[in-house]
Parts: structure tokens; sequence; C-alpha cells
């Protein structure tokens, strides 16, 4: 896989976005703050079921990451080491992609969903975002009224299984992906 400018801009960004202590580095230890974060944003305590599933699957996440990018076993990942797995095509195809975010989604959606309807509202997705991924509350206002194609205040997991599929793997300047973190 080539990396474009386009892509560049998206994976550094993405990259920011999991280095939750801000060190220049992402480690397991940012994938346990981030978890605490947002479990913590919506109230919930470390022995309740949802944030126990969330931190498992962000663990997961972690998990697959370090496999595929921490090509020097020093426990943790650059961004040159981030870039560079995209090259030999971490991601793969989109298929391979949805066997790792759909559980990872659901988890995230059953914290988030803090009214249990099934679907994030404005205020829902604006306090996940702002505590998982650092997204200012501007920004993850535009995000959500731009994948609420309906227009009823909701999105789901299937919406935002399609923004982040078009995060890394379309080159559209104007679609989800070019928008999904905040600006490029």
């Amino acid at each position: 896989m080539k990396i474009t400018a386009f892509l560049d801009r998206r994976l550094t960004r993405r990259f920011e976005t999991y280095d939750s202590d801000r060190d220049g580095f992402v480690e397991r230890s940012d994938f346990e703050l981030a978890s605490t974060r947002l479990t913590s944003a919506f109230g919930l305590t470390d022995d309740d079921l949802r944030a126990k599933r969330l931190h498992e699957q962000l663990l997961g996440v972690w998990g697959h990451l370090a496999a595929m990018t921490d090509t020097n076993d020093d426990e943790r990942i650059s961004l040159s080491e981030y870039r560079s797995a995209f090259v030999r095509g971490l991601l793969g195809r989109p298929e391979a992609f949805d066997d790792v975010y759909v559980p990872y989604l659901d988890a995230l959606l059953a914290v988030a969903d803090h009214d249990g309807d099934g679907f994030l509202g404005v205020d829902e997705h604006v306090r996940w975002s702002q505590a998982l991924m650092h997204v200012t509350e501007a920004d993850a206002r535009a995000v959500h009224a731009r994948l609420d194609h309906d227009g009823d205040g909701l999105i789901g997991t299937e919406d935002l299984l399609a923004a982040w599929r078009a995060y890394y793997f379309s080159e559209d300047p104007d679609g989800p992906g070019a928008w999904l973190l905040g600006p490029l």
C-alpha cells in the first residue's frame, strides 16, 4: 500500500488519538488510560460489565495493533512503525478491518449509549469522542451531523463503522475519512 499525503495526515491524526499520554508513542497504557477516561465520562465504575467489556476490547485493539506494528519489540509503537505497518498492509481489506472494529464499536456503544436506545445522540457522541480521542466539541458535533444521514439526531454502529472504513480506505477528500477526527 502506498501512503499518499492525505492518508499520511489521517494516520498521523489517528496515531495522536491513540497516544493518550501524548509522549509520542502508543503503548498498552495509552489504551488503559483511554478506557478509564471513557468509562469515567459516562459514570461507570471499573466493575461495571460494560466498562469491563470496553476495556477488554480496547486491549484487544492494542494487541492487534502491537502485533502488526511493533517491529522492534519494545512494547511501544512509534509513528514511523505505525506508518510502516500500513505500507505492509496492516488493515488488508475492509472485511478484515471489520473483524476488529465491529466488536470494539459494539462495546463502545454499550458504554456511550447512555440512554440505552441503541444509538448515539449528539451529546453522547460528543462525550465519547472527547474522552476517547481528544476530538473537540465543535468537531464532534460536526461529525455527528454528517453521520446522521436521516436527520433524526441519532447515529448507530453501522454509521460509525462506515465512517471508520472510509477513514482508512477512502481517498475522498469530502468523505467521512476526511473529517472523522476533525480537520486534517
